[in-house]
């Protein structure tokens, strides 16, 4: 978090991710995961998610999303968040707030007999009254001791998700959020994710684990009771 900022490229921030990852024993889990070159995904304004760190520097005004995935002792742990990049505009502040917001929403809704396939209402419901928009090509995931599995969590209202949650049970929430259209593309790179329109993407993401009450968030921040870094 402390790294980002003007000037800084995606490519220092990513050799920053895997060096601590290494020194604390694990395993940068994107790293050669089908063929992604990288350590982390650095997702800059109009990508929605698996961007590529490179050699561009980050731009006053940016937003920036870097997804961070471990193995370590057997298991995955993936989490991300949107960062400001020196100032942004209000439009652009709303937008990683509504999409931080979605997303605590989402997670006080997870105890055992909840439905998977509701979490996308609850989002959506929330992001309909910001004015923005839910990605519907991707989605939560279980994680466990593999880095993608069931059950599949969709960020969007009237989906089909299957399943009911148990305690035990692990998975990721993790809506992206556009300032447009929901409409995405790839890049030719097969990984980088797009708005169609151009316009921005925010998102925040979480590892979850269902409780016999509710849910731990394994992946929560420690310091300031665990809010993002944009609030810092």
């Amino acid at each position: 978090a402390s790294m980002v900022k003007v000037g800084v490229t995606t490519e220092e921030i990513d050799d920053a991710v895997y060096n601590a990852t290494i020194n604390r024993d694990c395993y940068p889990s994107p790293l050669n995961y089908r063929g992604f070159p990288k350590s982390c995904c650095t997702s800059v304004n109009e990508v929605i998610c698996h961007g590529i760190p490179d050699k561009r520097p980050l731009e006053d005004g940016d937003i920036v999303n870097i997804d961070i995935t471990v193995f370590k002792d057997g298991f995955h742990g993936d989490l991300n968040e949107t960062f400001y990049v020196g100032n942004v505009d209000e439009k652009g502040k709303k937008l990683v707030e509504a999409s931080y917001e979605c997303l605590q929403r989402a997670i006080a809704s997870v105890k055992p007999g909840a439905k998977y396939r509701d979490v996308g209402n609850i989002i959506q419901k929330y992001i309909n009254t910001q004015g923005f928009s839910v990605v519907r090509s991707y989605c939560g995931h279980g994680i466990n001791q593999l880095f993608h599995t069931a059950p599949s969590v969709p960020h969007y209202a009237k989906n089909k998700a299957v399943g009911i949650m148990k305690p035990g049970h692990c998975f990721t929430i993790e809506p992206m959020i556009n300032e447009g259209g929901w409409g995405d593309t790839l890049w030719p790179d097969d990984w980088t994710a797009v708005t169609t329109d151009g316009k921005r993407s925010s998102q925040f993401e979480q590892t979850l684990l269902v409780t016999e009450t509710g849910c731990e968030i394994l992946t929560a921040r420690k310091e300031k009771n665990g809010q993002p870094y944009f609030r810092d």
